[in-house]
């Protein structure tokens, strides 16, 4: 068997191997899907980031655009044109660009000249600039860059002021503060960039960004250093592999969003960090659950080729072992038989030793039984003498009455015989339903004589209706007259001799006497226990233990028991007879 285990070990490692990787190649299988479908919704978040803030700035220039359109056309303003006091138009400007959070705010004439400022940085050459000879054409001017005397960002707006004529007689110049408007947003999102023409990073969430250049490759600084990015597609997903900034995440997602409102371009990089772990646990689940299940199979294959093993051992076993359980259970069959022919010869002995018991005990009331159908049959005879006689003098009303009591003495010897009869019959009906009334009227009248020879008083307060239980009657007559007759014998000698006998629910029969009691009430239904004297023809001490073997085959209980005022007493318990049960 070691063998065996041991050709089958080395058999199951390329099993193994060939498992752990199928496993592996499809958990990365699993780990590139979830990746793939991860940058999905990664690449929807993203694109939804970054249009939120592209369209916070536009909104945000478009309000200081609506600011500039709305404030060029001031009556203040065109009051400037004339005799005007300059310090009102001024005060205007500051208020306006206070409440906006502008820059700074001028209204110049074509010529570009300042006519009012709301700050004491003035721009030089605004003439020249485009955004301001497009606002002289009548159209609105924008443009973006450093602010001149401000040295910030600043996008800049030109809205004409048109005169009576319909010309353009002023131009308002609306000045922006970039890093007023990134306040809200700057770290709050992924990373976001504004490129503006040329490629220069105008705008970001990342301030250290700010100034750098995209090119081909991806950025370069200002100092024209080029930091090292690397582009690859995946699907429709464009991924950047980078060390751009520490708060720029090395492997992100590019996104790109155009601006023609104001002329730039958007862009975000939005990590894949949580993509990849996504992936990495729905390939790690695959994973360990095809190692958890595979383990499974492995240990089922391995009981199985234990069993398979075990089996084959034990089958050889048990063909040694065939030939002794056979020659075992012929020896045992044999056996069988032989204790089922001793059984039924010992139910054959139970059934003659009840018959004899009976038998026994007829004996001993055949000299009671010979008086009590002597005693009928001479008071006939007299009777029928005494009938004929009157019927010869001619008084056939004394004749009728002689010859009625001749009908009850006939009627007293047939009951006697009858019990009798009853009595000695060998009983082979199955258990029933049995008058306990009648029973015990049976064991008084084949009682009645031997009483009645020995001077014992009987207790017998008949029950006026039946009270049935469950038994044979011929057995269940046999078990009380062994127990009267027992209780006779015990009170021989004794001054006082009485029997009691009463029915009480359940039912129960009490048999008892005012003799001395039982002097081992543990052995009372022993076979051939007896207190009599040696030599004694009344019995050998098996009535009682006839009787409890019958009260037992019914289902009852047969006890014995001293009374506390002396003498003894039997009960019996018998099962009550219900309708359910004859059914």
């Amino acid at each position: 068997m070691q063998t065996l285990m041991l050709s089958l070990s080395f058999r199951r490692g390329p099993a193994v191997l060939a498992f752990l990787l199928a496993v592996a190649l499809l958990g990365g299988g699993v780990w590139h899907y979830g990746y793939r479908q991860a940058l999905d919704g990664l690449a929807a978040r993203g694109a939804s980031d970054l249009a939120l803030a592209a369209d916070q700035l536009v909104a945000e220039l478009k309000r200081y655009r609506m600011t500039a359109v709305l404030l060029a056309d001031h009556p203040e303003l065109a009051a400037l044109h004339g005799d005007a006091p300059v310090a009102q138009a001024e005060a205007l400007l500051l208020k306006s660009a206070d409440r906006t959070a502008a820059l700074a705010a001028y209204y110049a004439d074509p010529q570009g000249r300042i006519l009012a400022a709301s700050h004491e940085v003035r721009p030089e050459g605004l003439a020249d600039t485009a955004y301001f000879r497009r606002a002289l054409h009548g159209a609105l001017g924008a443009a973006h860059g450093s602010s001149a005397g401000f040295a910030r960002r600043a996008y800049s707006f030109a809205a004409p002021a048109f005169g009576a004529d319909g010309r353009v007689q002023g131009v308002l110049v609306l000045v922006v503060d970039i890093d007023n408007l990134e306040q809200d947003w700057r770290g709050a999102r992924p990373t976001v960039w504004f490129t503006v023409a040329g490629g220069e990073v105008f705008v970001s969430s990342r301030s250290e960004l700010l100034g750098w250049r995209r090119s081909e490759e991806g950025f370069v600084t200002p100092d024209g250093t080029v930091p090292p990015v690397t582009r690859r597609v995946l699907g429709a997903h464009m991924l950047w592999h980078q060390r751009l900034s520490a708060y720029v995440p090395p492997h992100a997602l590019h996104l790109a969003r155009p601006l023609p409102v104001i002329g730039m371009t958007g862009e975000a990089l939005v990590d894949v960090a949580p993509a990849r772990r996504l992936a990495a646990l729905q390939a790690a689940a695959v994973g360990m659950l095809c190692l958890v299940f595979g383990s499974l199979l492995f240990l089922a294959t391995e009981r199985r080729q234990a069993l398979a093993a075990a089996n084959q051992v034990l089958e050889s076993r048990v063909r040694a072992r065939t030939a002794d359980l056979e020659a075992s259970n012929t020896a045992l069959r044999r056996e069988v038989a032989e204790r089922e022919a001793a059984e039924a010869a010992l139910r054959r002995a139970q059934a003659d030793l009840v018959q004899a018991g009976k038998l026994s005990a007829l004996g001993q009331m055949s000299a009671g039984i010979s008086h009590e159908l002597n005693q009928p049959l001479m008071a006939i005879r007299q009777f029928a003498e005494n009938g004929a006689a009157y019927l010869a003098r001619g008084v056939p009303d004394k004749a009728g009455e002689n010859l009625g009591r001749i009908s009850d003495m006939a009627a007293r010897a047939a009951r006697i015989i009858k019990n009798l009869r009853a009595f000695a019959r060998n009983e082979s009906e199955p258990v029933g339903r049995v008058d306990l009334v009648r029973v015990l009227d049976s064991a008084v009248d084949l009682t009645e004589a031997r009483l009645r020879a020995d001077a014992v008083t009987l207790d017998w307060p008949r029950p006026e209706g039946p009270v049935w239980a469950l038994g044979g009657e011929v057995r269940l007559t046999q078990v009380f007259v062994n127990l009267i007759n027992n209780a006779a014998d015990a009170m021989t000698g004794q001054a006082e001799k009485r029997i009691a006998l009463a029915i009480a629910p359940g039912p129960v029969v009490t048999v008892r006497d005012t003799g001395p009691g039982i002097a081992d009430p543990e052995r009372v239904f022993e076979p051939f226990y007896t207190t009599k004297e040696v030599g004694e023809t009344e019995g050998m001490g098996l009535g009682l233990s006839i009787s409890y073997g019958l009260v037992q085959s019914f289902g009852g209980n047969i006890r014995g028991s001293n009374v506390a005022g002396g003498g003894a007493v039997f009960t019996v318990e018998l099962e009550p007879f219900a309708e359910e049960v004859a059914a």
